[in-house]
């Protein structure tokens, strides 16, 4: 071929005019070719504030605003202003913002600060209208021409030239309008109108679907927004049901259109996202078209001898390519993923191809505060399982909504398994199984659900009843329901619904989403990690995954509020960390998260741990890795509500006790003695991809100083898949700890990941007697002669336990707040751990940490706290308990302080039955050996009147909920 080149080697004037040409014809012919049409950007917009525009005939005029599409008023900061009156979607049952007089200032306009949820820019709820001018090509004139909407918010209804063309309400699926009729060649104008508020159809105010507590009940349409065109016979479902048994793939195939003839079917599938190449060999076959529109035909795909599974570990892929002959000579080709997967149950556990495995799920309860709606790019979510199995997690629940596509690939890509829900919290209001419009609501959009996001392999579950709902016949219902779903699509497995221990059971569930196997009992018994929850599954013949694990609190960290910087804002956050200044303690505020945040995850560790030691439990659900802004602010999370680190801990760190495999260990108490003998009946939780093969197991003991002091390893062999695989025995004596010591124990499997340690305590069984000191003088009451000596420079030791009247109200336990105590009308605990400065000389014979480990249970838990609402503000406690976040009091259990002229230690812990407190005995000890030392010199003073008042006066600052109602949790129950 002739080079047409200049000497210098640049292409010639002709050259380019021929590469432009060539350029442009291809253009014009993928514009002449295009079937669909992206409806993205600019559109006209009106809101409908008085609801007039179908009388008014708005599809007949111009809209007179404008807006931008994909996205919601709320993205286009249309709507209204937020204010006291603006009527919310999602129940309050703490309405005493609305009434105490401390939050006056909180509810002014230009200060607007709630603490329920996060507050978004704009607010409306309500029809609105949206407009836009579109060109057919003269190519679609006989095709068949369809509007399709990813995501709306909620019901929509289309008009095109002033010519309605239906309705459609969806919360789970793409709204689609055939438009054939009445689209022809030429310009048209589409008006559709979306309407936000709850109906007849009622799936509850505070389902994750639509309520203010999570996305937020925007109006909107978002993801693709297209016309798109195809043959009149043209492909309209395609359902891939994966054959794993006998390695091939049942595809269903829906045909739309009426024609004459035979129509030729061709379907070949290729793997990916994998190393391994496959491709599967094509068949064809010959579909006789019916005389109705629709027509179904089942075909079977060798899927070959070298067919590969998906699952977590190897989330191998197929891409179907369906191609479609018409009998008029078109051509339409379309593709489908799906993967090689048998979700199964056998017994009171699931398997994935045949494997055992066990869920580590998270729940999501669409938080997306940047947008408040989800993510409709694969991207987004792709970040989001990876980060969440990057915790170790498998699995992901979605509390009472369903995502969008673009989350069932990701997971797929990924190998994530998911939970999505029927859109339903159908409560407070509204009920299931009553006859109302939502029951058959519920059918038809787990329908679409089935219909738009069946073929993907992550799609292994299903609550079709969504969570918790309300109703006299719930059972029946949910009953029929899942027999319905059993009968239709053998893909998944099937629950009636998620639900607390309030609900009642619903006998035909295939596997249970219940609470119960929950929960940590540190309140009434000492740590220790030799206890399961078989008691509470045993009586259960199917899987039971648990339901909402965790929900222990961190304190707020406000290093956040510059980050939310979408369209909601954390306000609430804001009037937190106010209300902390105002008690004097806004230096603190990194201290409480730090120390709150540790003693969280602490009690994440053995509580999901307790989940893995049990023998039959087929999994948990945890709520959640990440923060829940809404229902009074539930800072649950390891992750912030933007599902990002906190600074406390880390994936990695996570990852040691949650994962596929994790070492474990039955102790009977993390506290010791020296004259006991350490004992830890080692054990190995195994959900990896396979059998552990001559696995060699290590132990090593280290004090805090990181020095050895024991190791070993336990006998090579082989361990198989399950949970509670015996592994052997560690027996430690303690007897050369002479010193009140930290040790750690840590047990890896060499050569891999996969490792786990936990700290135990170590103090001296016998402690010596301190020297007296005629110069401090000990007592339980603030009596004549303490007030005598502190006014003369005495020193005073002050126990005060039990006596404390100032603080009474607020309960102090050794695990934190459990969701808040805000939605839990002030139910205890109150407290989020406690703080301190371990270098405090009071310390110095006394382990401290600056945050609760266990060393501090039987210090701390039920103790009594000291309210110090009068002291000054600058006033630090010695031991200081960590208040909700809702009221922020200064509270103590140590303190020191110079009264009048003399020094005084004030403790409200308990120091009786130190013989079966050895923590307590040794802080007893360490404090006696201070108070008598040079070091005890108290720098801040207080008035003895301040002192006085922690005994006889009651606190002025306590809390009213201004509410009779409660959130379900707390109602009686129903069985």
């Amino acid at each position: 071929m002739m080079k047409l080149k200049h000497k210098g080697g640049s292409p010639s004037k002709g050259w380019l005019t021929l590469k432009w040409l060539t350029f442009l014809l291809i253009i014009l012919s993928n514009l002449a070719s295009a079937q669909s049409i992206s409806l993205a950007g600019d559109w006209q917009f009106q809101m409908d504030r008085n609801d007039v525009g179908i009388q008014e005939q708005w599809f007949n005029k111009k809209l007179a605003d404008n807006i931008k599409l994909p996205g919601s008023m709320l993205t286009n900061g249309k709507g209204d202003d937020v204010t006291l009156q603006t009527k919310w979607t999602g129940s309050i049952y703490d309405s005493s913002w609305f009434f105490n007089p401390r939050m006056e200032k909180y509810r002014q306009p230009g200060n607007l600060k709630f603490p329920f949820w996060l507050t978004p820019a704009k607010y409306f709820v309500g029809a609105a209208w949206y407009q836009k001018e579109v060109t057919i090509p003269a190519n679609w004139a006989k095709e068949n021409v369809e509007l399709f909407l990813e995501r709306c918010h909620t019901e929509t209804m289309v008009w095109v030239d002033g010519r309605e063309a239906g309705m459609q309400n969806s919360l789970v699926a793409p709204h689609v309008y055939d438009l054939t009729t009445i689209l022809s060649p030429g310009k048209h104008v589409i008006t559709i109108r979306v309407d936000n508020r709850i109906k007849a159809i009622n799936v509850g105010p505070d389902s994750h679907s639509l309520t203010d507590h999570t996305e937020g009940n925007w109006n909107g349409i978002i993801g693709k927004i297209l016309l798109e065109a195809a043959p009149i016979v043209h492909i309209e479902n395609i359902q891939v049901y994966p054959d794993v048994a006998n390695k091939q793939a049942i595809v269903v195939v829906t045909l739309k259109g009426q024609q004459e003839d035979n129509a030729k079917v061709t379907l070949g599938a290729t793997a990916f996202n994998t190393k391994v190449a496959h491709q599967v060999p094509a068949i064809a076959s010959s579909v006789t078209l019916n005389k109705d529109t629709l027509t179904t035909q089942q075909f079977t795909l060798p899927m070959t001898d070298k067919v590969q599974l998906w699952d977590e570990f190897n989330p191998v892929l197929y891409k179907l390519q369906l191609t479609l002959q018409t009998p008029g000579g078109e051509k339409q080709t379309k593709e489908v993923v799906f993967g090689m997967r048998s979700f199964k149950i056998v017994g009171t556990g699931f398997t994935i191809n045949d494997r055992p495995v066990f869920l580590r799920g998270t729940v999501n309860n669409c938080e997306f505060p940047l947008t408040g709606f989800p993510p409709m790019d694969e991207a987004s979510w792709i970040k989001l399982f990876n980060t969440a199995k990057a915790h170790g997690l498998n699995h992901m629940r979605f509390h009472s909504w369903c995502p969008p596509e673009a989350a069932f690939k990701a997971a797929d890509l990924t190998g994530f398994y998911l939970q999505p829900e029927g859109p339903g919290w159908v409560n407070h209001g509204t009920s299931l199984g009553d006859g109302k419009p939502i029951d058959k609501y519920m059918y038809e959009e787990t329908d679409r659900m089935a219909g738009w996001y069946g073929n993907y392999a992550s799609f292994c579950m299903e609550a079709v009843g969504g969570n918790e709902p309300a109703g006299r016949n719930q059972v029946k219902f949910l009953t029929e329901m899942i027999h319905y779903w059993e009968a239709k699509d053998k893909r998944r497995v099937y629950t009636g619904a998620s639900v607390g221990n309030s609900w009642p059971l619903v006998p035909e569930n295939e596997y249970m989403v219940k609470a119960g196997a929950r929960g940590l009992n540190w309140v009434n018994a000492r740590p220790e990690s030799d206890s399961d929850y078989h008691a509470s599954i045993q009586k259960f013949n199917v899987p039971y995954v648990v339901h909402e694990m965790g929900q222990w609190c961190a304190f707020p960290d406000f290093n956040e509020i510059n980050r939310f910087t979408g369209v909601y804002k954390e306000r609430n956050f804001e009037l937190f960390r106010e209300l902390l200044a105002e008690h004097g303690m806004a230096d603190q505020a990194n201290d409480f998260l730090m120390a709150s945040g540790k003693l969280q995850v602490l009690c994440y560790k053995n509580e999901l741990e307790k989940a893995m030691r049990t023998k039959g439990l087929a999994g948990f659900q945890m709520l959640g890795l990440q923060d829940f802004p809404g229902q009074g602010t539930a800072l649950v999370g390891m992750l912030n509500a933007l599902w990002q680190d906190k600074p406390y801990i880390t994936p990695q760190q996570v990852k040691r006790f949650c994962n596929a495999v994790v070492p474990l260990t039955r102790m009977p108490k993390f506290v010791y003695t020296n004259n006991e003998k350490l004992t830890a009946q080692v054990e190995l939780f195994n959900y990896g991809a396979s059998e552990l093969k001559n696995a060699v197991i290590n132990w090593v003991i280290k004090d805090s100083t990181g020095k050895v002091l024991a190791k070993g390893t336990f006998d090579k062999k082989e361990y198989a898949l399950g949970n509670c695989l015996p592994v052997g025995t560690i027996d430690y004596p303690l007897s050369a700890i002479k010193t009140p010591m930290r040790l750690n124990l840590d047990i890896s499997i060499a050569g891999t990941e996969y490792g786990n340690d936990w700290n135990v305590w170590v103090f001296p069984h016998t402690i010596p007697e301190v020297a007296g000191n005629s110069n401090v003088y000990f007592c339980d009451t603030l009596n004549e002669k303490a007030v005598s000596l502190l006014q003369n420079g005495g020193s005073v030791f002050l126990m005060a336990a039990g006596k404390i009247q100032k603080g009474k109200e607020v309960v102090n336990y050794f695990t934190p707040v459990f969701w808040n105590t805000s939605w839990f009308k002030m139910r205890p605990p109150h407290t989020l751990g406690i703080v301190c400065d371990p270098n405090h000389p009071a310390f110095k014979d006394f382990p401290a940490t600056g945050y609760s480990d266990l060393q501090w249970w039987d210090v701390v838990n039920k103790a009594q706290v000291m309210h110090l609402e009068d002291f000054p503000k600058g006033f630090k406690p010695v031991l200081q308990p960590i208040d909700t976040w809702f009221i922020n009091r200064k509270l103590a259990l140590l303190l020191e302080a110079k009264v009048g002229k003399g020094k005084l230690l004030v403790c409200s812990i308990d120091f009786h039955d130190l013989e079966n407190r050895p923590a307590t005995a040794q802080l007893s000890y360490s404090l006696l050996k201070y108070v008598h030392s040079k070091s005890f010199n108290p720098t801040s003073t207080v008035e003895l009147s301040t002192i006085q008042a922690l005994f006889n006066e009651p606190s002025r600052e306590t809390w009213n909920g201004y509410t009779k109602d409660s959130p379900d949790e707390l109602k009686p129950k129903v069985n």
